[in-house]
């Protein structure tokens, strides 16, 4: 199930990345929310609304079915409107989604490194999330260069230098 292949995301992959948002948001188990729960959370469909606006950018990585198996992708948010792993104007924050079957065989650590390529492809200096302390992801991101530079009472808020 380990062969996967990583593209760019388009604007028609809105459908993708609702689903993807879904696994990030759940990304710790014990506090699964429902799709209908993520995606009527202005908090969490701020980061798919009206994808893909100028400055969106992203990659999905399919099976060998062409199937979605995961998805990454970076957004700028505003000072006065910012996304919960916002640092600075100008810094794009990441979602990181894969389908939990998809998890732990090199899937979001591709996804990762693809969006690192294209941040600095597109000349962005950093990115930027946020990540729960009890999400499993957060030892993908810190072995991945992030570190965490600011601290909630659940979350984390880690930053990686791209370029």
């Amino acid at each position: 199930m380990s062969a996967f292949r990583i593209r760019p995301a388009t604007g028609e992959d809105s459908r993708v990345l609702a689903d993807m948002l879904v696994e990030a948001v759940n990304g710790n188990a014990e506090r699964a929310r429902s799709r209908v729960n993520v995606l009527e959370d202005p908090s969490f469909v701020r980061y798919i609304a009206g994808w893909k606006r100028p400055g969106d950018f992203g990659c999905v990585a399919e099976d060998a079915n062409g199937v979605a198996v995961g998805a990454c992708w970076a957004r700028l948010f505003p000072a006065d409107d910012p996304g919960s792993g916002f640092v600075a104007v100008g810094v794009p924050e990441l979602t990181l989604g894969v389908y939990r079957q998809w998890r732990a065989q090199g899937a979001g650590r591709a996804l990762l490194r693809e969006l690192a390529l294209a941040a600095s492809a597109h000349g962005y200096a950093r990115l930027s999330l946020s990540v729960e302390r009890t999400n499993f992801a957060q030892r993908l991101y810190t072995s991945e260069g992030y570190v965490a530079v600011a601290s909630g009472a659940n979350a984390d808020t880690m930053v990686r230098t791209v370029r």
